[in-house]
């Protein structure tokens, strides 16, 4: 019986070891269950995705960008929607560009009319063209899936990354907005990218810095709510560069100094470029008017916005959001009504729409990165940007929903990797058993994911009294209400108050506005968007409080009855 022999020429193998040939192939069967999870998770995703991407109206913003972004690459104009730079409002343009969708170029409304005339007003089906939009921002929200899921296995291993993966593919709130034609995902997918290249230039930065640079350059040329996170990511350059100079053996520190510099000048560059190139894009010749109303914004705001080395048109754009930042939004907390902005409110939006399983190993994982040390050098790159990012957006005037921080579930699914790395007895069970519990959590509220709250709040169909507009209510089930006053209220009067971007009449609701006509005379349906109700508006109150609420659609819209 041969057992260890070796080959002529060659010495024996060690009882300890596998031959080489051997553990190429062990480990290309270890491969194989991961590949398999990684494109189960991101299949269920796409599912989920395109399921509510179909049925879905127009949510507020969405026409905006569209339109925007369709007379942007059939105009090359720059005029509308300059408080957002134009990178992903082409990304989202090309995908009606390549179904064909017409467009009246001889059309001159503002920037809401602009689309709202594409989708209802040029003899296109509204829907087709809104799906075609959609699906870039789909397409990309799974790639950045894959970003997570490499993020967290170069930390964790792949059953830390398959853990990250399923954490932010069944994230309720980004395969809600990872299925709309907005810019919130593809900013802060582009931001994560960013950072996790970043990380890997510990290794290689001479491939990865540069598109780390071009990744942060899509961030900020995608939203510019992505400029506070440069600073983070440039100190993020220098420690990496510095962390592959220190690897290589001691040297002179002023010459690693200066090669940190210039990477940071580096990646800088290459994302102002980026910035560059999108209007450049649309327009060649960067031909700008600064439209009516921007305002003139002075002081230290006013000097940075002056020193942006970004074109005139970002520049402008920067301005007119600093004017929305100087206006008072209403706010609906936790059943309040409120004038202004809350400190606290990101962060209590974020506990009521996360999955509580996804709350737990957010905290374990945050809790493994500081702890753990084979983990503690990732920590700056996962949690600082995410912290950074969501200090600057809580200082935000505008309460308006969790998408201002979408990042956060992108940058703590990573984070929550780490969590599988703790050597407890039950730790594999238990963050097993969390990773289920989340999933259970996000299907049951298919297809409803823009208003989902966990459970400890209600469910979906309690959010409305929690929280509203883009966090329940962003105008989306204008469809869904036609089928239902087609099927169950067939011929009855009916009164509407609508808070959406979609028109009603396109869907085949005919509805008069009841805030038009004296209260005596609504009588029937009384059909009213949750946003609405949760304002409290003195117009709308005396109505709904003397009618009856018969039905609900899509946890969005409450349909009362009045005598």
């Amino acid at each position: 019986m041969t057992s260890l022999s070796a080959e002529p020429g060659r010495p024996p193998a060690s009882p300890r070891e596998t031959p080489a040939g051997r553990f190429r192939v062990l480990r290309r069967h270890r491969r194989w269950p991961v590949a398999l999870a990684v494109a189960a998770l991101l299949a269920q995703m796409a599912a989920a995705m395109l399921a509510t991407a179909v049925r879905q109206s127009p949510t507020i913003d969405e026409p905006v960008y569209v339109g925007t972004g369709v007379v942007y690459l059939y105009e090359h104009d720059l005029r509308h929607n300059p408080e957002h730079p134009p990178l992903g409002k082409l990304l989202i343009a090309a995908g009606p560009a390549l179904a064909g969708a017409q467009f009246d170029g001889a059309f001159a409304g503002d920037q809401q009319q602009v689309g709202q005339h594409l989708l209802y007003a040029s003899g296109n089906d509204a829907q087709r063209v809104l799906l075609a939009a959609r699906i870039p921002v789909i397409v990309l929200t799974l790639l950045f899936g894959l970003v997570v899921f490499a993020f967290a296995r170069d930390l964790a291993g792949p059953l830390g990354g398959v853990a990250a993966l399923a954490l932010y593919a069944f994230s309720p709130d980004v395969v809600a907005h990872g299925s709309l034609a907005t810019l919130d995902v593809p900013m802060a997918g582009f931001l994560l990218t960013a950072v996790w290249l970043l990380w890997r230039a510990r290794r290689r930065p001479r491939l990865c810095l540069p598109a780390a640079g071009a990744a942060l350059g899509a961030a900020v040329a995608t939203k510019m709510s992505a400029l506070p996170a440069v600073p983070v990511l440039l100190g993020l350059t220098v420690l990496s560069v510095w962390a592959f100079g220190r690897a290589r053996g001691p040297g002179r520190a002023g010459r690693l100094i200066a090669v940190c510099a210039v990477s940071a000048a580096g990646v800088a560059l290459v994302a102002v470029a980026v910035v560059w190139v999108s209007y450049l894009a649309v327009d060649p010749r960067l031909r700008w008017t600064a439209p009516a109303g921007v305002p003139s914004i002075g002081g230290p705001r006013g000097l940075a916005i002056d020193w942006l080395p970004f074109p005139e048109p970002f520049r402008d754009g920067m301005r007119v959001q600093f004017g929305f930042e100087d206006l008072r939004w209403t706010g609906f907390l936790f059943g309040r009504v409120y004038l202004g902005s809350l400190w606290y409110y990101l962060p209590a939006a974020l506990l009521v729409k996360t999955p509580l399983g996804m709350l737990a190993l957010w905290a374990a994982g945050i809790a493994a990165l500081l702890a753990v040390p084979r983990l503690r050098p990732a920590a700056p790159y996962v949690l600082v940007p995410a912290a950074v990012m969501l200090a600057a957006a809580m200082t935000g005037a505008r309460d308006l929903g969790v998408r201002y921080a979408i990042f956060v579930p992108m940058f703590l699914a990573v984070a929550a990797a780490g969590a599988t790395l703790v050597r407890w007895r039950w730790t594999p069970a238990a963050a097993g058993a969390l990773v289920l519990f989340v999933a259970v959590s996000s299907l049951r509220t298919f297809p409803y994911y823009l208003p989902y709250s966990n459970e400890a709040f209600g469910g979906p169909s309690e959010t409305r009294l929690h929280l509203h507009d883009s966090n329940a209510d962003w105008g989306q089930d204008l469809g869904r209400l036609a089928d239902r006053l087609r099927d169950r209220y067939p011929g009855e009067k009916v009164w509407l108050a609508y808070k959406g971007s979609g028109i009603p009449s396109y869907y085949g609701i005919e509805a008069s506005d009841p805030l038009l006509a004296p209260p005596g005379e609504v009588r029937g349906l009384l059909v009213v968007s949750n946003s609405w109700i949760a304002k409290s508006d003195p117009r709308l109150t005396p109505l709904i409080a003397t009618g009856e609420r018969i039905d609900g659609v899509g946890h969005s819209i409450t349909i009362f009855r009045r005598p």
